[in-house]
């Protein structure tokens, strides 16, 4: 019988992965338990680092998850652009008593250590964001017995994903907390993303696909919409990140149902590349002037991230959220889970 996305939990709820320190193994393995699809984040660990949060899931889940790869970026970042920038954060330096990073100590992220051992020792599930994987890959992975997913944020990028083999896209509306997936990242477009359900709209008519629905997602009955779009799961990251399970820092956790911060943006002053978080001093400061530069600045601002932290300052941090951020719960990421589908389910039964 053919692997479906219906096939990997008994809820159509996903556990977004969120790399940085979000997504770990608790986390998945406590939304695969309570019947959601759990998702391990790779983005910024070694190879090696991904090994050994798999081998920790396994021992806490037999259910099935996924692992999510960032693609590597062309070098098309101008050096000159990123060393003018880091003269302009020298001052937040100073502040946090600490050194700017290594602006080119990102690399590649061990893509291709990282394909090898998910070939070698394959997991259920293998999502992509940044890109789409090229059909060798992707055949490789369907050998594996891997069902593979590719982030999109376009009808285009869907036809891609399709072209080289994907089994299913992951679709991402604008309203998405943290890193848009856009293969190609153009500054003309920084604001040109499309909502979640105009997407899903273009998307369904592009391609025969199944999708998996992403952006500002908070409510069992949003869920609910996004399948009646044509969606036939919905991925949820923010309602995640504040469950005790979740291995983001107390101080995002914290500022995400905080008043305070009101609204997000999509930002490059983080990362040199769009992505969507609470309003901050630091976003508000620098983020009319930073440059594309992805990974390089995510590396470069890495050291005043983890200092502002470790300061209890949440002005100085990149506290990714999507759109529905106030709509967050601090629930236990199996009550999350449980509560979402009774919402699903609720709202199914109010259509008929």
């Amino acid at each position: 019988m053919a692997v479906t996305l219906s096939s990997f939990a008994a809820y159509p709820i996903v556990q977004a992965p969120m790399a940085g320190g979000g997504s770990n193994p608790r986390l998945a393995a406590a939304v695969a338990a309570s019947g959601g699809l759990g998702f391990l984040a790779a983005g910024y660990k070694t190879s090696g680092a991904m090994y050994e949060e798999i081998r920790q899931l396994r021992d806490l889940t037999s259910q099935p998850f996924g692992v999510n790869l960032f693609m590597p970026q062309p070098a098309t970042a101008d050096p000159s652009a990123i060393g003018v920038y880091a003269e302009q954060l020298s001052g937040e330096a100073a502040w946090y008593g600490t050194e700017l990073g290594d602006a080119d100590a990102g690399g590649d992220d061990a893509y291709d250590a990282k394909v090898a051992v998910l070939l070698e020792d394959p997991v259920p599930m293998v999502s992509f964001t940044f890109g789409c994987p090229d059909r060798a890959v992707l055949d490789a992975f369907a050998k594996a017995g891997t069902y593979t997913v590719v982030t999109v944020t376009s009808a285009a990028e869907a036809q891609a994903a399709q072209w080289a083999g994907a089994d299913a896209l992951c679709v991402q509306g604008v309203e998405a907390g943290g890193h848009q997936g856009t293969h190609r990242d153009d500054p003309e477009l920084d604001h040109a993303g499309l909502g979640l359900l105009s997407l899903i709209a273009q998307v369904r008519e592009a391609v025969r696909l199944p999708m998996i629905a992403a952006g500002g997602l908070m409510r069992g009955s949003q869920i609910a919409a996004v399948l009646a779009a044509g969606a036939d799961a919905a991925a949820l990251g923010t309602a995640f990140l504040v469950t005790p399970e979740s291995g983001a820092s107390p101080v995002h956790k914290r500022a995400v149902t905080d008043p305070v911060f009101a609204r997000t943006e999509l930002t490059r002053a983080f990362s040199g590349r769009p992505a969507r978080g609470l309003v901050n001093r630091f976003m508000s400061d620098h983020g009319p002037y930073a440059p594309p530069g992805y990974p390089q600045i995510h590396f470069l601002t890495s050291p005043l991230r983890k200092a502002a932290a470790e300061a209890g300052d949440p002005q100085g941090m990149s506290l990714w959220a999507g759109q529905g951020h106030r709509l967050a719960r601090e629930l236990s990421a199996g009550a999350l889970v449980e509560t979402l589908a009774a919402e699903l389910q609720e709202a199914r039964e109010a259509r008929v």
